[in-house]
């Protein structure tokens, strides 16, 4: 890492007194008030007013009849799974996942957790490739995917970073082939697709409470259905699936996973505030658009047809204005060039100045656990290939975008005088 505060390039710039985070918990009032009260009555376990109504509320918000708060976005995610599953191939036996050496189409550039539980259910994760547009799932790289796997039946689809994918186009490829769909919202609670939320467009959906998100309660998640009775068989499976007997009776497998009624008291005093961390967050999306817009660089993109949340604002460098930059598996090396920068460059110089970025999510495809996963792209031969063999021919969207791509500090806290510096800093990094 170069000394980024001798620099000849980045003199005058002061370093933050104060740390500029990616996308930090922004707490109110209310929050405490509801965690209060919990202690207060003595209902801190996995029962009792905070969850009943954040569950009310979340629905309300999204659009679906129910919500079912879980200890995490990933264990919203595992039972989700465990549903659409059970609904296409019924119950397994003990030991057993429900989706043993089954295939599951997912989208590639997201974060694992998306991916782990199909795992945990004993399936195959088939990778589809990005797209540009909205830096989500292809739909024509889905379509050239049931061509190769015409058996599959499960979908799961990530809006990353808050912005909707193309969901029309998926909803139809999946219809057409009978598959399910399992939507991983956890990024993009509030966002909407022609004026639909985000959450409303699996068969079964997931939203996060992790500490960065839009709203959090440090942790916590939800899944939403349209069913009482998928609702219901999540509540009890999350609570160890206890049966109805004056005794511990489980006739099925159970996980620890309801909500705590402490981390529903944060969320309950956050969700009022959604709306207001969306606009702080569009804010600080516009001002790194009009700051960057002489650099040669861009914006993560999204559609006319949806209204993303702005969870975290992204730039792509563009080709001609990349400088050299390798990355092995927990290394990276880069050579500055005039004129020109890399995501790395730019993350170190955040960096040496007291502010918080993130490279991309690096795509599923090129994570070593997954590496010999079958990988779709929608471009070059059509062959399923794993990421030891991916032809000339083919264009690795994820993976162009992984390289050339940076999540820019998001906090909705930022103030634009910080922001403007931030701007300053990736200026002089093409200088």
């Amino acid at each position: 890492m170069l000394d980024f505060t001798s620099d000849d390039r980045f003199k005058g710039i002061k370093t933050f007194a104060s740390k500029v985070w990616l996308s930090s918990p922004t707490m109110h009032v209310e929050e405490q008030k509801w965690v209060d009260e919990a202690i207060q009555t003595n209902w801190v376990s996995t029962v009792g007013a905070n969850i009943n109504e954040v569950e009310k509320q979340v629905a309300e918000i999204v659009g679906r009849k129910y919500a079912v708060g879980l200890s995490s976005g990933t264990a919203a995610l595992h039972l989700a799974i465990k549903l659409v599953g059970e609904k296409l191939y019924g119950k397994p036996s003990v030991g057993h996942g429900v989706l043993e050496g089954k295939r599951v189409f997912c989208s590639d550039m997201t974060f694992d957790a998306t991916v782990n539980p199909v795992c945990y259910e004993g399936g195959i994760p088939v990778f589809i490739d990005t797209e540009y547009d909205t830096w989500n799932m292809d739909p024509v790289a889905l379509e050239k995917a049931f061509s190769l796997y015409p058996e599959v039946k499960i979908i799961v689809l990530v809006h990353l970073y808050g912005t909707p994918g193309k969901i029309d186009e998926i909803k139809r490829i999946a219809d057409a082939h009978g598959a399910l769909i399992v939507e991983d919202a956890a990024e993009s609670f509030g966002a909407s697709y022609k004026g639909v939320q985000t959450g409303m467009f699996g068969d079964v959906s997931v939203l996060s409470g992790n500490g960065n998100k839009i709203i959090t309660g440090s942790s916590g998640g939800f899944l939403l259905t349209d069913s009482k009775d998928e609702a219901d068989r999540i509540r009890k499976w999350s609570t160890q699936s206890r049966e109805a007997a004056p005794w511990y009776q489980h006739e099925e497998l159970g996980y620890n996973y309801r909500m705590s009624n402490i981390i529903a008291g944060i969320l309950r005093g956050q969700v009022p505030y959604l709306q207001e961390h969306i606009d702080q967050k569009h804010a600080v999306y516009e001002r790194y658009r009009d700051g960057l817009k002489d650099l040669p660089v861009k914006m993560n993109p999204f559609s006319a047809e949806s209204s993303p949340n702005y969870w975290l604002s992204c730039m792509l460098i563009d080709k001609s204005a990349m400088s050299r930059e390798v990355r092995g598996e927990q290394d990276y090396l880069y050579i500055s060039e005039k004129g020109k920068s890399s995501p790395m460059e730019i993350l170190d110089a955040l960096t040496a100045f007291n502010a918080e970025g993130r490279p991309i999510w690096k795509p599923m495809h090129m994570q070593p656990i997954y590496r010999l996963n079958p990988f779709i792209t929608s471009n070059g031969d059509g062959r399923a290939q794993s990421n030891a063999y991916i032809s000339m021919s083919c264009v690795d969207v994820g993976a162009d975008i992984f390289m050339r791509g940076l999540c820019l500090p998001s906090d909705n806290k930022m103030t634009p005088d910080q922001q403007d510096v931030i701007i300053d800093i990736i200026h002089r990094c093409f200088e």
